[in-house]
Order: C-alpha cells, then structure tokens, then sequence
C-alpha cells in the first residue's frame, strides 16, 4: 500500500529539548467483488511487481491491459496511485472512486481517496472518507493520523486531539504521530502535554538516526 503521511505545515514549538423503540436500522446487502481470472490475477501480481520495482510504465500499461470489469479494487487503487504520483489527482480520485464500487469492504480506496481529497484541500472530503475505512479497519493507525490532520485543517483541534492519540495507541513508533499532537496541544494551550510529545518526538528520531 502506497504510504503517505500529510505532515502539518507549521510546528510552533520553541522548547529546549532535555421513550419510543428505536427502529434497528436496514442493512444494505454488500456488492461481491468480482471474481478475477487466473489469466489477469497473474497480469494483477505482475503489474504490482512492476510498481514495487519503479517499473511504473509497464505496470501502468499491464493494469490498462485488464479489462474493466475482471479489474479488482487492489487494481483500481494502484492505478491511482500511479496516476497521483504523476500529479493527476483528478484522474486518481476517479481510479478510487471506481475501487468502491468494485468492493466497498476494501479499506485502503477510501484511504487514498481521503489522501487525494486532502491533498485537493477539501479536508470535509477527506473526513468522510477516513471515517469510513475507520469503520471498516479500526485497526489501522494512518488512517486515525490522517484524519487528525484533516480536523487540524478544518480548527477542529480537540477532535484533531483524539484521532492522534488514536493513532498513537496503535502504533507509537511512528514520530510523526507526536510531532501533530505536540501541536494540537500547543495550539490548544497545553503545554504541559505539547513539551511531553514534543520530547517523545525527539527521542523515536534519535533512535532513527542512531
């Protein structure tokens, strides 16, 4: 999966650093992913190949290859990505899309849309996207960070707060986590907290470095 982290622009820090029954809701049958030919799942493993190698042409072009409909979502995401790399975020927002509709359990489109769609500076986009692969994948930690940034975006610092703490429970490993909360409670006057992730920050790119 194609990784990205939207790192806040700005980080402030100057410290040193030592009644009735409610109806139960319809739940709507969820479309099957289409089932893949062994003859185009082995094009699938190929063009991904070609995509982990920087072989971005030829993996472009064994992805076109696949007719549309034996295309999965896994597909339609890595056209995406390619095509978000070359700075086509309109077309990539279109590839994601298309993965939604090819599987709607399949996490990571809703996450590389929000990425696009935060990228675009549409933050409530992003929002609703990153909420929705929460909710099939609560489990997976860039999805809670990037929503925090997306809620920084929008001044919404305490749900910003929350979705980086979130983010942080999982995987507390990753600085960037620490660095954005750090400023979420600098910019919400904490600054008891702000110097305590900021150091926490410092100390993960220490080891980084060693």
């Amino acid at each position: 999966m194609k990784r990205i982290l939207i790192l806040v622009i700005a980080l402030l820090l100057q410290y040193n650093t030592s009644s009735q029954a409610a109806e139960l809701p319809f739940k709507k049958k969820q479309k099957e992913p289409p089932k893949i030919s062994k003859e185009f799942e082995t094009i699938s493993k190929q063009a991904t190949i070609y995509y982990a190698e920087n072989n971005i042409k030829n993996s472009f072009d064994l992805l076109l290859s696949i007719p549309e409909e034996e295309r999965s979502a896994q597909n339609w995401v890595l056209l995406g990505n390619i095509l978000q790399d070359q700075g086509k975020n309109n077309e990539a927002i279109f590839m994601y899309q298309k993965a939604i509709l090819c599987d709607e359990t399949y996490y990571k489109s809703y996450y590389n849309l929000g990425n696009a769609y935060l990228a675009e500076d549409k933050p409530h986009l992003a929002i609703v996207q990153y909420k929705k692969l929460l909710n099939i994948n609560p489990n997976f930690p860039y999805g809670y960070y990037n929503l925090g940034c997306a809620y920084i975006k929008i001044g919404e610092l305490r749900k910003a707060k929350n979705a980086f703490l979130s983010a942080i429970e999982l995987k507390n490993t990753e600085p960037d986590f620490h660095y954005n909360l750090a400023y979420v409670y600098k910019k919400l006057k904490n600054e008891k907290n702000a110097k305590l992730y900021l150091g926490y920050y410092n100390k993960i790119m220490e080891q980084l470095l060693q």
